[in-house]
């Protein structure tokens, strides 16, 4: 279902600023939600409530849909179906392998061409020759996954990505069970595939679902190879591989347009979203929010270093403000 916008019209709380020499030049306003350990509402800034896109925030409740359609996945491969790959080598040759294991094509992937995510991969990549590619785009695993759950069910794989398709309404329905919410609406994801809109205090239930969920089970699956692998999930120089790699049992997924969503295994969760979409401002948040989480040290400092240059000295940084 496609429904029009219903964003509210209240202006959203400021949760970054940009100094630069000391001056603050700009803001970055947006909304955020810290559920306590119970799943009640710790931390409510602006409105945690009405729908929006979760992007790939969303990927963890896909992956469990492929996993409810039979397709056996586990560990990198099941990391990577829930991915947003930086595109390095390690990432872009497991996706061949499962490509050839389920017997299938580049061509079949129904992914835009693009570059690595990652720009210092994009440049080696760029630098060695090489053209935009569908295996490329970081949501390749995803994809390439989502066929070979197609296959597995003897579903149709051309139209793999309509929000009629079986396997997308396993994917609704997961959404909606890991939420606790109805999909408000339904659009188009920058892969292509169908994305479902939830509120931001859903998505936070979504991941508490995720870590809590009984050992076995789809949704604990997914969380435990996410944890287990990290750096498939995202990359080396990603936050998100940070934290799970660093933080004992937490699964964290960052979205375009600058959605973030984070669980600890006592069921502790946050999510938010930057208005404007800015993703710069997504790591000083983040950090600010771990930190309402009890979560301190190097690894937040270095997630909410966010600096501002003129020519090569540092002269500012983006801040959170709440």
């Amino acid at each position: 279902m496609t429904t029009p916008s219903t964003a509210p019209t209240a202006i959203p709380p400021v949760l970054a600023e940009v100094v630069r020499s000391g001056f603050v030049e700009g803001h970055h306003r947006g909304s955020l939600v810290v559920l306590a350990a119970d799943g009640s509402v710790q931390l409510a800034l602006g409105d945690v409530t009405s729908p929006v896109f979760p992007r790939s925030s969303n990927k963890p409740m896909q992956a469990a849909a492929l996993l409810r359609a039979g397709l056996d996945l586990s560990g990198e491969r099941l990391a990577l179906a829930a991915a947003s790959h930086s595109g390095e080598g390690f990432h872009l040759d497991l996706v061949r392998k499962m490509l050839s294991e389920y017997g299938l094509a580049q061509d079949d992937l129904q992914t835009p061409p693009d570059l690595p995510l990652d720009p210092v991969e994009a440049e080696a990549y760029l630098a060695a020759g090489h053209v935009r590619e569908r295996v490329t785009m970081n949501c390749s695993g995803k994809h390439t996954a989502m066929i070979a759950a197609c296959k597995v069910n003897g579903w149709d794989t051309g139209s793999y990505l309509d929000p009629a398709h079986p396997l997308q309404r396993l994917a609704l329905e997961c959404v909606e069970r890991a939420s606790g919410e109805k999909v408000a609406a339904v659009g188009t994801d920058g892969c292509g595939a169908p994305l479902m809109a939830i509120g931001l205090t859903g998505l936070a239930r979504a991941f508490r679902y995720f870590v809590l969920a009984e050992e076995g089970s789809p949704e604990r699956r997914v969380a435990d190879a996410m944890r287990t692998h990290p750096e498939y999930v995202a990359g080396t120089r990603r936050p998100d591989t940070w934290l799970m790699r660093e933080v004992p049992g937490a699964l964290s997924k960052m979205g375009a347009e600058a959605v973030q969503a984070v669980a600890l295994p006592d069921g502790r969760a946050l999510a938010f979203k930057i208005d404007d979409g800015a993703a710069r401002a997504l790591g000083p948040v983040l950090a600010r929010a771990l930190g309402m989480l009890g979560i301190e040290g190097a690894l937040v400092r270095r997630i909410g270093e966010a600096p501002l240059f003129g020519g090569p000295v540092r002269v500012g940084e983006i801040r959170a403000t709440f």
